[in-house]
């Protein structure tokens, strides 16, 4: 018999908007590091307002610690607006460089493996090639095993970014974040 209790954890997607000044990714960093979260990817980069910036965290944990994690962030003062973006209808995406070592027998092998997962040769030197892949997870971690037996180098990966599906998603978080009491927020 096979009787398998269910794991409730799992990779929760969270995304921040914040105030775009020196210090709040400290803070931010500070406060999952206080409360012992784990951060198992992190992206950070302006928005669509020339003053704030949009962090994407990937936590893992179940519900009780992703509610932890938004509750602890809505608390810090240059936090505007925190969204747990997990069960909704969301595109994410990952970069990663991956410099392979290649040599003249193994260069079109390599090559022939980057264009089965439509990536792309951005440089090449005599004894290695730099491959950009841009993709969810799973892909990219397929992508870097693959390699794995021609020689991997070096690896940079960006961490996920993500955001709703659809324009009214869009335009319904930029009238929350607009309208938001700082008083009210700040005491959560």
């Amino acid at each position: 018999m096979n009787s398998k209790i269910p794991d409730t954890a799992s990779k929760r997607t969270i995304t921040a908007l914040v105030q775009d000044k020196p210090g709040v990714l400290n803070r931010v960093a500070s406060m999952f590091r206080r409360r012992g979260f784990n951060i198992e990817s992190l992206a950070v980069g302006k928005s669509e307002e020339s003053d704030l910036s949009r962090m994407t965290f990937v936590v893992d944990g179940d519900d009780r610690t992703v509610e932890q994690v938004t509750k602890h962030l809505h608390k810090l003062i240059d936090v505007i607006k925190v969204s747990d973006i997990s069960d909704q209808n969301i595109v994410s995406r990952e970069l990663a460089l991956i410099r392979v070592k290649v040599n003249i027998q193994t260069r079109a092998e390599v090559m022939q493996v980057v264009g089965l997962f439509r990536a792309n040769i951005i440089d090449v030197a005599p004894d290695s090639l730099i491959v950009e892949v841009v993709g969810d997870e799973d892909k990219i971690d397929s992508l870097h095993e693959l390699l794995k037996e021609f020689g991997v180098v070096e690896v940079m990966r960006t961490g996920t970014i993500a955001l709703n599906r659809g324009l009214e998603a869009a335009k319904k978080e930029s009238r929350k974040s607009k309208h938001r009491n700082w008083g009210e927020a700040a005491s959560v």
